[in-house]
């Protein structure tokens, strides 16, 4: 704890029949400890004026869980701690897992580490099993990162690398902002095996408000979907093409990829068909988002994607017309000079249904083409190396 620059955080709220006990397990292993009183009326207070070797901090009224995190982030870097173990007051936790959060700290520094837990165990609450899921869904949209439990709240901040990231959310939500917001930031989001207990029946003390929390989490995470899909993604995907990173690419998801063919040969229909679809100005960016959730290879979605450039943009225009006026046997009148967007809004009936059919079929012939190429091209290339 001392060579990591490591302390431990706990936030509580009304948890006095275990409160004493995890502190004292904590205590095992460190007295770099913060314990955050998140407004108290119980008998909180009167237990931590036992310990002498504690950081005590807190206020009055109850302010949630992630304000009470934060709280304790910040008084943590005023102490000049780099790193935070938060572990909650109620039990559920073994601070015997301590070290293995350490251990993994070490062989990946600077990570932001989520304690999983055994959601298959018998005493696991059904809320708790649906909630778990359900987070672990919309963490994966969000980030592309594939967790096993984003709702531990056993973890391991790296706060100094959170210091001057502003977060808006103070109740539960929190653990998942600081988790998508971190995985944006480039910080390494991974996960280490714990063990957890739950009290049975009504021995356990749970603040968590069914309802009211898992509605403010669909909120958040259709906010983070959103910024997801139109900032985060495609500036990230962006800010990494410089000249040597796209030869690399283009070597490595193009040229050497391992992928099947069938996959490359979907990954350019599917780019096809995102280039063609009347969402103008949300092509790439979508094109980029699903590409990352359907698993394609990224560059040729994106490179067929391009298939909207503003030159052939007419050209889209003209034949999205033309199969729009096929399909709805409805003659066709323009003039192919003043072929624009004007032209698509003035024939709009004809162009939306003419333009997905056409990118369906376009991106049909496409595939069926790549696919029937790389079989030969793969085929000639295996037979040459023989």
């Amino acid at each position: 704890m001392q060579q990591l620059n490591c302390c431990v955080i706990i936030p509580t709220y009304n948890n006095e029949k275990t409160l004493d006990q995890v502190i004292r397990s904590v205590q095992a292993y460190t007295n770099a400890i913060i314990v955050v009183n998140d407004g108290s009326t119980d008998n909180t207070n009167s237990i931590l004026a036992n310990f002498d070797q504690l950081v005590v901090s807190g206020y009055s009224e109850n302010q949630g869980k992630g304000y009470a995190l934060r709280y304790g982030f910040k008084k943590a870097l005023e102490l000049g701690f780099d790193y935070a173990i938060t572990i909650d007051s109620d039990g559920q936790h073994f601070a015997s897992d301590i070290p293995v959060f350490l251990d993994n700290l070490e062989a990946e520094p600077g990570s932001l580490i989520v304690g999983a837990r055994d959601m298959n165990s018998d005493n696991v609450p059904g809320k708790s099993s649906f909630g778990h899921k359900f987070s672990n869904f919309w963490f994966r949209v969000e980030t592309g990162i594939d967790l096993p439990d984003t709702q531990s709240g056993y973890r391991l901040y790296p706060i100094r690398r959170l210091a001057n990231m502003r977060f808006f959310t103070k109740k539960y939500e929190f653990e998942i902002e600081v988790m998508v917001r971190a995985a944006w930031k480039d910080i390494p989001v991974t996960s280490v095996p714990i063990k957890v207990y739950y009290a049975p029946g009504k021995e356990r003390v749970s603040h968590f408000r069914p309802f009211r929390d898992f509605s403010r989490v669909s909120v958040l995470n259709f906010v983070l979907v959103n910024i997801a899909f139109f900032y985060s993604w495609p500036v990230s995907f962006l800010r990494k093409l410089t000249k040597k990173k796209i030869k690399h690419l283009i070597k490595t998801e193009i040229v050497n990829t391992s992928d099947s063919n069938l996959k490359l040969a979907l990954s350019v229909a599917f780019g096809i068909f995102m280039g063609i679809v009347p969402i103008w100005g949300y092509q790439l960016v979508t094109a980029i988002f699903l590409a990352y959730l359907l698993k394609l290879n990224k560059a040729l979605v994106i490179i067929f994607a391009n298939i909207s450039l503003p030159p052939l943009i007419p050209l889209i225009i003209y034949f999205s017309i033309l199969t729009g006026g096929w399909i709805l046997n409805t003659e066709v009148h323009f003039n192919w000079d003043e072929l624009n967007l004007l032209t698509a809004k003035e024939n709009i009936k004809l162009y939306l249904i003419g333009s997905v059919m056409f990118a369906i079929m376009f991106a049909i012939t496409t595939g069926l083409i790549t696919l029937a190429t790389l079989s030969l091209f793969r085929r000639a290339k295996q037979g040459l190396n023989n």
